[in-house]
């Protein structure tokens, strides 16, 4: 399994990658995760990701553009992967829909920042949109990092035991019990 992750803050989703069962499983290449500052797309001196949006709204949008070339660059002429955009208009994330995001072979998650991103991306590369509550964040990030861990609990080989996630509460649809130490 690998996901992709598109962000403007690539440092904060790799802090946290990079710990607990997530950062071993990665450093023993049994799960990739690989974060992509859009930034780095960006043609102008100042790295400007954002504009103004054509409405009456305030606030600012993330630009396609940037975006698009970050896309084609982590895909390099692999078949489209399931790009996931986080966020608050979205289905509510689910045990079963991560489930089925577990079973593919490679996801990229874009993260969006202030007022979202142009509607072009979300129309042309977006395959699902998820959120993790009615609520809303300064960005996708840390859904991001709850969706990347909620997969790689999943991918054979992450936790020790590998059938931990089926014999969870969640799974059953009923709450654990108490439990002391």
């Amino acid at each position: 399994m690998r996901i992709d992750i598109a962000t403007l803050f690539p440092e904060l989703l790799e802090n946290y990658l990079s710990e607990s069962i997530i950062g071993r499983s990665r450093a023993k290449n049994i799960f990739e995760a690989y974060c992509h500052n859009i930034r780095d797309y960006t043609q102008d001196k100042h790295r400007r990701v954002d504009d103004t949006p054509y409405s009456e709204r305030q606030g600012m949008l993330m630009q396609a553009e940037p975006i698009y070339r970050c896309f084609e660059q982590v895909t390099n002429g692999k078949d489209k992967p399931h790009v996931i955009f986080m966020s608050p208009q979205g289905q509510v994330l689910t045990q079963k829909k991560v489930k089925e995001l577990a079973a593919l072979d490679n996801i990229i998650i874009l993260c969006g920042h202030y007022k979202g991103v142009d509607q072009r991306v979300r129309d042309h590369l977006i395959t699902k949109e998820y959120t993790i509550g009615d609520f809303v964040l300064t960005g996708g990030e840390i859904p991001a990092c709850i969706l990347t861990d909620c997969v790689a609990r999943m991918v054979p080989g992450v936790l020790a035991d590998e059938e931990c996630y089926e014999k969870e509460s969640i799974a059953s649809g009923l709450l654990e019990y108490p439990q002391y130490t």
